[in-house]
């Protein structure tokens, strides 16, 4: 059953990242929101008679006053959500807060990460129709978005962000099913290493409020070096690597070696201790399991999306460790966007704006009719 839909009553689209959250109206260029997918709680003992103050708090506002009666509860790990309740608090704040919408008066586009377990995208449906009473909803894998917000027929998304790194090829719109590939690391997993390299220099970081001040080092000093041996060698020559960083508390510290081991993980992740391929070979085999017609239109379609793709240096480093990779007759292209941290939101912009994708949309009769294994036969 198609949803018959208002062209007055605007579409949400809502990137449902672990790390971040974006949100805004279908047709727009760029999110409205932009809101850190984290709630913090506060604690209460015996004591405490003050009830005024907030339970919690959701979002970016909650490091600014570093309060330590804060715990912190992040609802989405690797991609996956582990905590309903937090993750339905910021939906609303998202809804009521910052968009400033009554939800069951708007159509919701969600995304979600690939290989998403299906009682999950059965519990985010149910919520939406049960909790907050859409109108009608749609489930869709950020790396389909992110493809769609290029304009692409061909070509094979590597999407990183902070908690999961995925890479899907497709031709002609179509997904190649069986060469999806699913990483489980992510910015979140960089931000813990480069804590435990700050560590070993004597720096110490240890509540969440600290841990965010290591994601800011990480985003605004870190870098992918194009030859990781020769950067190390050249690191014990020169000074031009060490940078300073100013800590809230007026503190300086020095950060060395750091600014390139920490998003080296990506491509190397033994680093942490985690036995898989790097990002690089996943993306090299999942090619591989593609049609040999084909290839070659992958090779020149490498299209990167997610915050971590953003490091300096890093289209250069997977541009030259994938030319070493295929033959050399073969034209190696990695396309960057200059919006590419968020291309999975601007996808679904574009996507729920279509004419044509206004049948696709689960409304609340199929809903009541079918329940939330409805997702899995609308949301392919």
């Amino acid at each position: 059953m198609s949803f018959t839909y208002d062209d007055e009553i605007r579409r949400i689209v809502i990137d449902n990242g672990s790390g971040n959250i974006r949100a805004g109206f279908a047709g727009d260029d760029a999110p409205q929101v932009i809101l850190q997918n984290v709630v913090r709680h506060r604690r209460h003992d015996s004591s405490q008679s003050d009830t005024s103050q907030s339970d919690y708090f959701v979002g970016n506002k909650l490091f600014k006053d570093r309060d330590t009666s804060l715990n912190c509860s992040y609802p989405m790990e690797h991609g996956i959500v582990t905590n309903w309740n937090d993750m339905e608090k910021i939906w609303h704040h998202i809804f009521v807060s910052e968009l400033r919408v009554a939800p069951e008066e708007h159509p919701i586009l969600l995304t979600e990460a690939l290989l998403n377990p299906l009682g999950n995208r059965e519990k985010m449906t149910q919520i939406l129709f049960e909790h907050f009473h859409v109108p009608a909803m749609y489930v869709s894998a950020q790396t389909i978005l992110s493809f769609y917000s290029l304009g692409r027929t061909c070509g094979v998304v590597v999407e990183s962000g902070d908690g999961v790194t995925q890479i899907m090829p497709i031709n002609e719109g179509y997904r190649i099913t069986n060469a999806v590939s699913r990483l489980d690391l992510g910015g979140r997993d960089l931000t813990n290493w480069l804590v435990r390299l700050l560590a070993e220099r004597g720096y110490s970081f240890a509540t969440a409020a600290e841990r965010e001040i290591v994601r800011d080092i990480k985003e605004k000093h870190t870098y992918v070096a194009f030859d990781f041996e020769q950067e190390l060698a050249t690191a014990k020559h020169s000074k031009k690597i060490k940078q300073s960083y100013h800590l809230p508390d007026g503190q300086e510290i020095t950060i060395d070696n750091e600014r390139f081991q920490c998003p080296e993980a990506l491509f190397q992740p033994r680093m942490i201790g985690q036995q898989e391929l790097g990002i690089v070979e996943l993306l090299y085999n999942a090619i591989m399991k593609c049609d040999v017609d084909i290839r070659s239109d992958f090779y020149r379609s490498i299209l990167l999306s997610g915050g971590n793709t953003m490091f300096p240096g890093f289209a250069d480093r997977m541009q030259k460790e994938m030319k070493a990779k295929v033959p050399s007759s073969e034209r190696v292209r990695v396309v960057a966007s200059p919006e590419r941290e968020y291309s999975a939101w601007i996808g679904g912009s574009i996507l729920a704006s279509l004419s044509t994708f206004q049948a696709m949309w689960i409304c609340k009769k199929d809903y009541d009719e079918y329940g939330p294994s409805i997702v899995h036969r609308k949301c392919l």
